[in-house]
């Protein structure tokens, strides 16, 4: 393949020798070439796929997710032992930057500056509710015993609800275990009607 011989295969002029080094060194370069020429300044430029979608503050774009950009990538502080990098982007629309934030203590990317992101969560209609159970829920059902026995009654309800819906699914589920004789049975009948349309055996 053209990528192992690019790895084996470099060309030495007839003016290099051992002694001066590497061929980046001989000619000057960096391996990364044109990414690294902010280098010195503790930034790379990488390739940098958005994570999800957002709107730019600039233009008022939207920009889906899952579009490349060339990224300033900089290191900006550590949560333990675990880098945080930040990725500075120019919206393709206008000639506003945006900056977006890895955060490894929520397995995340934050918008830092420059876009908001598409809040994707789910849209409700009128009159419509929904409960979510985050950490101060947890906490709450965790200190306090009444809360904990009245948020267990109704779990048992919902259980118990639900109870006629999940038998239904298991004798479905066991209906269709056989799927091999399901399938004969299903082929033999096209058989019979193919037949019968084709005027081979009589009605």
């Amino acid at each position: 393949p053209m990528a192992e011989r690019k790895a084996t295969n470099k060309y030495y002029p007839p003016e290099w020798t051992p002694d001066q080094g590497s061929l980046n060194t001989f000619r000057g370069s960096h391996p990364l070439r044109d990414r690294a020429r902010k280098l010195h300044q503790g930034i790379m430029i990488m390739r940098f796929e958005l994570p999800f979608n957002i709107w730019c503050s600039g233009c008022g774009e939207h920009i889906g997710m899952g579009v490349r950009y060339n990224a300033e990538k900089t290191r900006v502080g550590s949560y333990y032992t675990t880098p945080i990098f930040k990725f500075k982007m120019r919206c393709q629309y206008c000639a506003n930057y945006f900056e977006i934030q890895t955060d490894p203590k929520n397995f995340e990317y934050v918008v830092v500056s420059g876009a908001s992101r598409k809040n994707e969560k789910g849209e409700l209609t009128e009159g419509e509710s929904v409960s979510i159970e985050g950490k101060e829920e947890a906490a709450k059902i965790a200190s306090d015993p009444m809360y904990r026995l009245e948020h267990h009654a109704e779990d048992e309800k919902k259980a118990e609800d639900a109870t006629p819906r999940i038998g239904k699914l298991l004798a479905l589920k066991e209906e269709m275990k056989d799927d091999f004789t399901l399938n004969q049975v299903l082929r033999k009948s096209f058989r019979v009607w193919w037949f019968r349309r084709s005027g081979l055996i009589r009605q």
